[in-house]
């Protein structure tokens, strides 16, 4: 899907959105995308260059309806869509009380999700007032949010909450620190780890066989957890005013093994709270 080129260190000014984007590039490589479309590149997606046709089994493809992920041979898709489907209910039905908890919402806090992927959470936390900060490392997942935040943007249900959220790309272990000397430490950090499979669990839902096709398979808990994850939660916990929350699944083993200091749990899945390190 992308190639990569070396870069210094930089960052890009986005075309003006009811959003904010921060692209910070990494000091190594960033990723050169390819889109199949047949249309011209939106403002927000020329960084891109245009196909034709996939050039890879799974690859991200722009039509009349917005950027959505694709895998050759399948006929489902996978997009980023805050204004309807399981969003929409969310919004509109009610849902949410856990995390709403788990963050303190209550308290207005500022809170940054390291772990965006398709910015579900980070809507969740806007639609409660809140101001978030979303970051997320992989060049095509963040094209997809950036897509479904340009599109929520446009409506006017859901234009305020997503003008609530501001997008970082880059790897969030690394710019969180940076950020929090430029602008003040948040007061919640939150992480979605990507869950890892149980053994003799039934087959991941499509989006999500879809997305570790594109950016790889989680480690089984079995496995020592990655230095990825210890990273980033180190990260956390030296930029949290006040607390870190990491979803997990229910029955899920602690985030790199560390016990919380107390959970919030629901049918299948629970929310683990942290405390930052003492400085």
């Amino acid at each position: 899907m992308a190639i990569a080129r070396t870069v210094a260190p930089n960052t890009i000014r986005q075309p003006e959105t009811p959003f904010s984007v921060v692209k910070t590039l990494s000091p190594c490589f960033i990723m050169t995308l390819s889109i199949v479309t047949a249309l011209p590149l939106p403002a927000h997606l020329t960084h891109a260059t245009a196909i034709r046709q996939p050039e890879t089994p799974v690859y991200l493809r722009y039509d009349a309806r917005g950027l959505c992920l694709c895998q050759q041979g399948e006929k489902g898709v996978v997009q980023v869509d805050f204004a309807g489907g399981a969003a929409q209910h969310r919004r509109t039905q009610g849902g949410g009380e856990l995390i709403a908890k788990a963050v303190q919402h209550t308290a207005r806090p500022v809170v940054w999700d390291a772990t965006g992927g398709l910015g579900r959470d980070s809507f969740v936390l806007a639609s409660l007032n809140l101001a978030v900060h979303t970051f997320e490392q992989h060049p095509a997942v963040f094209a997809l949010l950036q897509d479904g935040l340009h599109r929520a943007a446009q409506s006017p249900e859901i234009a305020a909450i997503a003008a609530r959220i501001t997008l970082h790309q880059g790897n969030a272990a690394e710019l969180m620190p940076a950020l929090a000397a430029q602008m003040g430490k948040p007061d919640v950090v939150y992480l979605d780890p990507m869950y890892p499979e149980r053994q003799k669990s039934a087959a991941v839902k499509k989006e999500m066989a879809y997305f570790h096709a594109l950016i790889g398979q989680p480690e089984n808990e079995r496995n020592a957890f990655s230095a990825n994850d210890a990273a980033l939660f180190q990260a956390a916990r030296a930029v949290a005013k006040k607390r870190i929350v990491v979803k997990r699944p229910r029955l899920g083993a602690f985030l790199c093994g560390e016990k919380p200091a107390y959970q919030y749990a629901g049918k299948s899945t629970r929310f683990d709270v942290y405390l930052p390190r003492a400085t």
